[in-house]
């Protein structure tokens, strides 16, 4: 892997080349939708970070520091997906490793994450890097 640098986003012309990448794992979202969710949530604490070589985005991570009675004060990732072009070359680890420091930093006493039942490959990797599966996720619509 060549020489690669976290930097968190904070512009919309940032903002906008990291979709591409994002938007492999949250195919659901139009570019537009992308952004006008991003406003809200960063208003809620979600911060966006992008993994670069060689000055492209190879890979991002969204997540929020947040405080339960469970993991108390914690970094939870929201998203974290390297791009496809680029699996396998050590970038999710590299962010992963990122994500960690900014935990440390941030004196929170985990890292936690979901991930989808069908995701068994992802699943794999975060074990792989000492995460323990612990629950399930459940969730309803609102009707």
């Amino acid at each position: 892997m060549a020489a690669s640098e976290v930097r968190e986003l904070s512009t919309t012309p940032q903002f906008r080349n990291a979709y591409p990448v994002l938007s492999q794992l949250r195919d659901h979202l139009t570019e537009e939708t992308f952004l006008e969710q991003l406003d809200v949530m960063r208003e809620d604490g979600y911060r966006l970070f992008a993994l670069f070589d060689e000055g492209d985005v190879v890979a991002v991570v969204g997540l929020v520091v947040r405080r339960n009675f469970f993991c108390d004060r914690h970094v939870f990732v929201e998203d974290l997906v390297t791009d496809e072009q680029h699996r396998g070359e050590g970038y999710g680890s590299r962010l992963l490793e990122y994500v960690h420091e900014f935990a440390r930093e941030q004196s929170c006493s985990y890292v936690e994450l979901e991930s989808g039942l069908w995701r068994e490959e992802a699943h794999d990797f975060y074990e792989n890097r000492g995460y323990e599966k612990l629950c399930y996720s459940f969730r309803r619509e609102v009707e």
